[in-house]
């Protein structure tokens, strides 16, 4: 009896280890999970939090960091690369307030 329990104790381990293996190269063979935006609109008045969400930045970042981070969220949403004005004045705004520019009323939409 005891060679026949060792036996199915050493066939269990081998068919744990085969699935273990198998789930693994499932696991690192699945898609990369695509980035979790922020849920709901724009606030009616631009806030520094909301500017660096949309810039991608800390809102302490340094001026040059805000014009770099701009410039490459622009280059993907320029209106001319078949970006909307809207997204694109919305980019813009948040450069402003992270930069210090005063802007008087909110949005212009």
């Amino acid at each position: 009896a005891a060679p026949l329990i060792a036996g199915m104790t050493v066939a269990a381990a081998a068919l744990a280890g085969r699935y273990g293996i198998q789930a693994w190269q499932a696991y690192k063979a699945r898609p990369p999970r695509p980035r979790k935006f922020f849920e709901g609109g724009f606030q009616p008045k631009m806030t520094r939090r909301e500017a660096a969400l949309i810039l991608g930045i800390r809102e302490s970042a340094a001026a040059e960091k805000v014009k770099e981070a701009h410039r490459k969220v622009m280059i993907a949403n320029h209106p001319d690369a078949g970006g909307s004005h809207y997204l694109a004045s919305k980019i813009n705004e948040a450069k402003d307030m992270m930069v210090g520019k005063p802007k008087d009323s909110g949005s212009a939409f």
